[in-house]
C-alpha cells in the first residue's frame, strides 16, 4: 500500500489542481440560421452544418389535435 514520506502542503496541492478549472462553452454563430450553437456540431435550431441540411426539422407539431 502507497503511504506518503512527507506531508503534501496546501501550496504544492492547489498548484497541482490549477488546471482542472471546468473551461467555458465557445459557441458559434450559424451560418444559416444565427443561432448560436457548438462548433463542429449540426445547428439544434434549423438542422443544417455548414451548407447542408442535416437534420429536415418541423416547423411547428400541434399536440392538441394528435391527443384528441
Amino acid at each position: 500500500m502507497a503511504v506518503q514520506q512527507n506531508k503534501v502542503s496546501k501550496s504544492r496541492r492547489n498548484n497541482r489542481r490549477a488546471h482542472d478549472a471546468l473551461v467555458a462553452a465557445n459557441p458559434n454563430e450559424c451560418s444559416n440560421c444565427g443561432e448560436l450553437r457548438r462548433p463542429h456540431h449540426v445547428c439544434p435550431s434549423c438542422g443544417h452544418y455548414g451548407d447542408k441540411e442535416i437534420i429536415a426539422m418541423a416547423d411547428e407539431i400541434d399536440l392538441d389535435e394528435d391527443a384528441a
